[in-house]
């Protein structure tokens, strides 16, 4: 397993199918190991196991996580644009950035879980219309920060998720300052070159923006394949009854 590449590690803390208790041991533990970065999903149920089962509310979770770690990152990945007002949604994420000393990643995405937007009363659509909506919503975001009193407490850096290489990577090159997806690592190159890509026509040197994504089962050999694909901030996913062996594991390979 090589590290001759620096790269960060973060963890994703599944808000599910545990008490409160057991989730605020498991970002105490998590930021106890060292990681870069501590992470919540933005969903209002289970997605797997009992889909009736305990759930705690991402940015509820972010504020408490912001006062109960050091880690050098904390945030949503990633929160959904269809669930909050735009302008309401910065106003909270600059809360939680000056809770924390200026840590929050603002992580954004276009939502896909029918389940949420049914139960909540919000308009689920194509995924045309959830892309349109978070298009729709960044310049509002960005205009709303800069309005806000204080504001930040650091400099807040926007993530967005996703691979759509016509609409989503765009605005990557356009609006962020990291980018994650989900995939093979193969997949993953190809996806960062049409990213590199975008970031040319609109005039964004593409080493602006973190590379990150989320990954599982890390065999030395797919660390490796990982780091080739331009891999800088592995995010893994730790679900109850949050066994953190994986990401001490890779905190070892980080740090030799």
């Amino acid at each position: 397993m090589s590290s001759s590449r620096p790269f960060k590690v973060g963890v994703t803390i599944h808000p599910q199918q545990c008490t409160i208790q057991e989730l605020r041991d498991a970002w105490r533990r998590v930021d106890d190991l060292g990681v870069d970065s501590i992470w919540f999903w933005d969903h209002f149920f289970p997605l797997y196991g009992n889909p009736n089962g305990n759930h705690f509310e991402c940015w509820s979770l972010l504020a408490a996580a912001a006062i109960d770690t050091r880690a050098p990152q904390i945030g949503p990945m990633v929160t959904c644009i269809g669930y909050r007002n735009p302008d309401l949604l910065a106003t909270i994420a600059a809360t939680v950035d000056q809770l924390s000393g200026g840590r929050l990643v603002f992580g954004l995405g276009a939502g896909w879980f029918e389940r949420d937007y049914r139960e909540y009363g919000y308009e689920f659509g194509e995924t045309r219309d959830r892309v349109r909506l978070l298009k729709e919503a960044l310049p509002r975001i960005r205009s709303r920060i800069q309005k806000l009193r204080p504001g930040p407490a650091g400099p807040m850096p926007i993530l967005i998720a996703g691979r759509g290489e016509r609409v989503m990577l765009r605005l990557v090159a356009e609006h962020a300052q990291m980018w994650n997806a989900i995939g093979s690592a193969e997949e993953y190159a190809r996806k960062s070159a049409v990213l590199d890509e975008w970031c040319r026509k609109v005039g964004r040197d593409p080493r602006e923006i973190e590379r990150t994504a989320n990954v599982g089962g890390l065999s030395p050999r797919a660390v490796d394949e990982w780091l080739q694909a331009g891999l800088q901030h592995f995010v893994l996913r730790v679900a109850h009854p949050f066994d953190t062996k994986d990401v001490a594991r890779l905190l070892k390979v980080r740090d030799s």
